[in-house]
């Protein structure tokens, strides 16, 4: 099982979460591209840890949003769109290269993530953004959504994510962060939800009912408190279990 985290969403002064210490447990990092968050120097810094590291390196795209985090849902013109994708990991990877390695997939952030996971169109200019970089790029997206349905249109690879430290409703989707119970901060809780999900592909929504979601990768918060320790209580819950931790992707 992979364990990916957004990490790089530093900006200037401003300080976002412990990339150096996330990075010693995750397998994949996401990195922030410098529209919802990051700049070239956290861009850079970040690439060079993880190359060292050998965590493989994924484009954290999003829409055009510092002010809001990228968590406001914006009317984006597809053809715009599809540019600022192409944009973003065309940028992340001029600093992955510079460390020797590459970006290996793309993972949309926040507003863009929930958007595409539903509208179509969205989800085909992420898909068009991300043709026109390298056809052969991985998409890393929800199971069963608009985003994994228009890769396999386009003829590349779409792998399934699942969130350990988020709420479910029944239909599969994340619940909204402004509702209470959408993130989870129990270790307890959420390493159980880590292993049943690793080891049964299923996980329990917010109603009761049982969600088949088969991912290829987990994803923990690197912006929520105690996010670190969470983390390691999840990968050492995983390995207790039998599960083997490793990147969705082979390094490069």
């Amino acid at each position: 099982m992979d364990l990916n985290s957004d990490l790089g969403e530093g900006f200037g002064a401003w300080k976002m979460g412990d990339d150096d210490a996330m990075l010693d447990v995750v397998t994949s990092a996401n990195v922030a591209c410098g529209f919802h968050a990051g700049d070239p120097s956290v861009m850079r810094r970040v690439c060079e840890r993880a190359a060292e590291r050998g965590v493989v390196i994924g484009a954290h795209v999003a829409y055009r949003d510092l002010a809001g985090f990228g968590r406001r849902a914006m009317d984006v013109a597809p053809a715009d769109l599809a540019d600022d994708v192409l944009y973003q990991i065309g940028a992340l990877d001029a600093f992955a290269r510079a460390a020797g390695t590459r970006v290996r997939y793309v993972k949309p952030h926040g507003a863009l993530y929930n958007t595409a996971s539903v509208d179509p169109e969205q989800a085909a200019a992420v898909v068009e953004g991300i043709r026109r970089f390298f056809p052969a790029l991985a998409l890393l997206c929800p199971p069963d959504s608009e985003m994994a349905e228009q890769a396999e249109k386009a003829g590349f690879p779409a792998y399934a994510e699942a969130f350990a430290d988020r709420a479910y409703t029944p239909e599969g989707l994340l619940v909204s962060r402004k509702l209470p119970g959408a993130v989870l901060h129990d270790a307890d809780e959420v390493t159980m939800r880590a292993v049943a999900m690793a080891t049964t592909g299923k996980v329990i929504a917010d109603d009761g009912s049982e969600l088949t979601l088969q991912p290829h990768s987990l994803c923990v918060h690197g912006d929520t408190p105690g996010a670190v320790e969470l983390a390691r209580r999840i990968r050492a819950g995983l390995s207790a279990s039998g599960v083997h931790i490793g990147p969705f992707l082979e390094a490069a």
